[in-house]
């Protein structure tokens, strides 16, 4: 026999001084299930409008992107942040690098607000990163041979003489063996990445050094005469733990030069030695 309890009445005790506090300064909270196939994704986590408030000392308003596990007790994982560790951003987003398991799996985009305040998700952008070159998506299996798929890229080259030449990224992409100089370049991935996803920076005579540039914007100059003596190239940081850049270059005197990776400085051991050539590889690291 079942029994069912009949409700008891009471006077409510008056809150103390210590609740009140407390519950003035919890967050408000926002949050959003985002389901996602198997694969890499890149999710974008545009602005929050930026209102004054804290709440336990943190200021308001925070975006925590999280991985919690399913039923199944499958989860995804979260590989790269641009915004604070563990997946935290602050009002103006950022980018979030999510893998996603063999069924899928679900991430929790939490927004969280100064207390007794609205607040809302923001804008939220899904890119899947895994495409293959010619078929769109496809599922990568970690472990396989193909979960460090090369990411085809687009350079562009400013040299001597010649002008603006566009070359594919497989080989070399210059004019090795001529004494053309490369004045400037650029480098521009055509799948699986976008522009932005990738900086690069130059180096000419005497120790000169550019900004790092990203966009696939033009780095260096045209119709000045200056050579290129040196480059680097690295994924920008929200795809650094996700994506490897290797490349080599090739001087007037001193050769092939490298292979380097990821931000460090190609320079020849000859000093001030004109760079005719570059060979760069965009990869996809292996999930973990």
């Amino acid at each position: 026999m079942i029994q069912t309890a009949q409700p008891s009445h009471f006077e409510p005790a008056e809150p103390t001084p210590e609740a009140l506090a407390e519950s003035r300064e919890q967050p408000s909270t926002t949050a959003r299930v985002v389901a996602l196939e198997q694969g890499l994704y890149s999710i974008e986590i545009g602005e929050s409008a930026r209102v004054e408030g804290r709440a336990f000392g943190l200021q308001m308003p925070a975006i925590q992107v999280a991985a919690p596990p399913d039923d199944r007790d499958r989860k995804a994982e979260i590989i790269a942040a641009s915004g604070r560790g563990d997946a935290w951003l602050d009002w103006e987003g950022g980018t979030v690098i999510v893998g996603s398991p063999p069924g899928g799996a679900r991430v929790l985009v939490t927004a969280y607000g100064p207390p007794e305040q609205a607040v809302s998700i923001p804008d939220i952008q899904l890119r899947r990163l895994d495409r293959d070159r010619s078929n769109g998506v496809v599922p990568r299996q970690a472990g396989s041979p193909e979960a460090s798929a090369e990411i085809r890229s687009e350079i562009v080259l400013h040299v001597e003489r010649l002008g603006d030449r566009r070359f594919t990224g497989e080989g070399w992409a210059g004019n090795r063996g001529k004494k053309l100089r490369i004045e400037a370049f650029s480098i521009k991935p055509v799948d699986t990445l976008l522009a932005r996803d990738i900086e690069f920076k130059a180096l000419g005579t005497k120790g000169r050094q550019t900004p790092w540039v990203t966009d696939a914007k033009l780095c260096g100059t045209r119709g000045q005469g200056l050579p290129l003596t040196g480059f680097a190239i690295r994924p920008a940081p929200h795809a650094a733990e996700a994506f490897d850049v290797v490349y080599r270059g090739a001087f007037f005197e001193s050769g092939v030069v490298g292979p380097f990776r990821n931000g460090e400085l190609c320079i020849p051991p000859i000093a001030d030695d004109p760079l005719e050539a570059i060979e760069v590889r965009l990869t996809r690291r292996a999930p973990r």
